[in-house]
Order: C-alpha cells, then structure tokens, then sequence
C-alpha cells in the first residue's frame, strides 16, 4: 500500500495563490539518497519563479516546490549517516513536503546549537555562494581581496556577506532601503552603498582607493553590466546567479579584454550530483567550523507555518524581507 504525505501542490502557474496543502505519494529513495522527514523548508526566489511560470526546473526534478530542508533522516542508504541524524540538504525540488529525498553527499548535519529552521536557511544560499563567489570566481584563493555583493540583505547576501567575512575578506553591498543597509554593515559588510542613488559607483570607488571590487555577485543582469564593470578591478570576476532586472546586455570587448576582466555565472540546480557533493564536501570543511565558532549566524526574517505558504511567498514577493523567510513544519 502507498504511504501518503502532504505536500503543497500547485493548481497550474500564477499568483501565490495557486498554492494548496493536499496529498501526494511519499517518495522513496534510491541508491545514494535518504529519505528526510522535514521539519523546516527554505523559500527561494527559483521557488517564486517556478510557482509563477517564469522558471521551469529540470526535467527530473520533483514537481514539487523546495530546493532546501532541514529534518531528520528516517530511511534510505545511509552510508556514515545513521537513522534519526539531524541534517540540512540541498534537495532537487520537493522540498515543501513532510518527506523529500535527498542525494546522501548532498547533505550536512544540523550546527550545534542551531533549530531545524535556522538551518533549513543554509543549503540553497550557501552551495550558491561557495560555487560562484570561491570556486569559478576565486576570491581571495591566495590573498585578501575585495567583494561586491547586490541585494546584499537577499538570501544570498546575508550568506556571501558572512561566508566571505569569515573566509578573511572584505565585504561592500548595495542595497536600497536604510534598514537592510545597516543590516549588512551589522553582519561585517565594510560598508553599503544605495544602489538608487545615481554616485554609488564614484563612492564605491573613492572607497577602495579606485581600485574596485576583485569579485562582483550579481543577480540583477540586464544594465547592472555595466555599471558592474565600470567598479570592477583589473582582472575583476563577475558571476551571475540570476537575472532579475533582464537577461540580454550589451559590453564593449575591448574594454573586456583591456582589463582582462572575467565573467561567468551558473545554474545551481542544473549542476551534476558529483558537484553538488563537492561543494557540500568544502562546506563542511571551510565553513561548518566558522558557524560552530559562531562566525556565521542564521539571518532569519520570518518563520511561516506550512500552512501560511501563500503568505510566505507573498512576504518574499514583497521584497521588505532581511535574510531568509522559512516554512515550518
């Protein structure tokens, strides 16, 4: 007989709306994956996106919303792990279920001292940021250099400002209102810059004695480009992790190749499992030991019971949050 689980289900794209708990299939897991009960799921910006139409997610992914958990392992091939382990992981969708399969290498045990919700906040940000901002842009690989976040209070921000802190580098942002400014000064970001107000570059600037940033984290696109190289060092990297603002822009080659500047980016979610099982290996490795030496703190806005799904989307949607909006089980 087949176990049954809730889940939110989505009754077609659109609005948060669309959103409902009902009932699906409990999943079960295969060689190298455990089956997590879920006590906490991260909310995303890909979530959002999916849930209106605007992302579609890969063709094996779970239909299901929920690209981070936190919960404790109940079955699967356990490999080091043991029944009942706390752990947060990296899932491929179906996240926003009582149960989710997880690949074993992509998950990480709970940091002592944090809740299930607290660490339902790291995987999809972390895995984000160690992958674009430490491993295709190098920052700081063999000395201190300097790090541009925008929409330094997102998700994203609050992990990359934190992560490169702890990691010994220096940290600047933008970001629009004064609250989340001082929030990501409050985190260890050297300083934060309003990206509405037209000088932010000659500021930025004036404060890096001209230089400009070493690493830019950029999930605006579209014209951000080129104020992004107009701040950007000699032989400066920029990864795109997104591309809120637009998806086409225009670049002068020669000033590229003048300033042999680098720019990349990546899809998460479409990376190979032995990837994603390497950045969780360095995770565990770099920065675990910074968050249980209280380095790194969880950044968490709200709290929404799964219930309050539509709410939760409709907070992120919002835009006002500071850090991660998490659903509770």
């Amino acid at each position: 007989m087949t176990e049954m689980m809730k889940a939110v289900l989505c009754d077609g794209v659109g609005e948060a709306s669309v959103m409902r708990l009902g009932e699906v299939a409990r999943p079960v897991p295969l060689a190298g994956q455990v089956l997590i009960k879920v006590h906490a799921s991260g909310v995303n910006r890909p979530d959002v996106l999916q849930r209106s139409g605007k992302y579609a997610p890969p063709a094996d992914a779970s239909p299901i919303l929920g690209l981070e958990v936190a919960g404790e392992i109940v079955a699967g091939d356990l490999g080091d792990y043991k029944i009942g382990d706390s752990v947060c992981a990296l899932t491929h969708g179906g996240g926003y279920a009582e149960y989710v399969l997880a690949e074993r290498k992509e998950c990480l045990p709970v940091p002592r001292g944090w809740t299930m919700a607290e660490a339902a906040s790291l995987p999809e940000t972390f895995f984000t940021v160690w992958f674009n901002v430490f491993e295709r842009a190098h920052l700081g690989r063999d000395k201190v250099e300097t790090l541009l976040v925008h929409a330094g209070a997102s998700g994203i921000g609050v992990a990359a400002i934190q992560m490169a802190r702890a990691m010994g580098q220096t940290v600047w942002v933008t970001a629009g209102a004064a609250d989340k400014r001082e929030a990501c000064v409050r985190l260890g970001a050297t300083g934060a810059l309003d990206y509405r107000n037209a000088d932010w570059c000659e500021k930025f600037l004036a404060a890096t004695q001209q230089k400009g940033a070493d690493v830019v984290l950029d999930m605006v696109g579209g014209e951000s480009l080129g104020l992004n190289l107009k701040v950007m060092s000699h032989g400066g990297r920029l990864a795109w992790i997104a591309f809120l603002g637009g998806h086409r822009a225009e670049v002068s080659i020669p000033d590229i190749m003048a300033r042999e500047i680098t720019l990349t980016g990546s899809f998460l979610r479409r990376q190979p499992r032995e990837v994603k099982a390497c950045i969780a290996k360095k995770l565990r490795e770099h920065i675990w030991p910074k968050i249980e030496k209280g380095d790194i703190t969880a950044v968490i806005d709200r709290i929404f019971k799964v219930e309050d799904v539509v709410l939760a989307h409709q907070h992120m949607e919002s835009n006002v949050h500071i850090g991660k909006i998490v659903l509770q089980w």
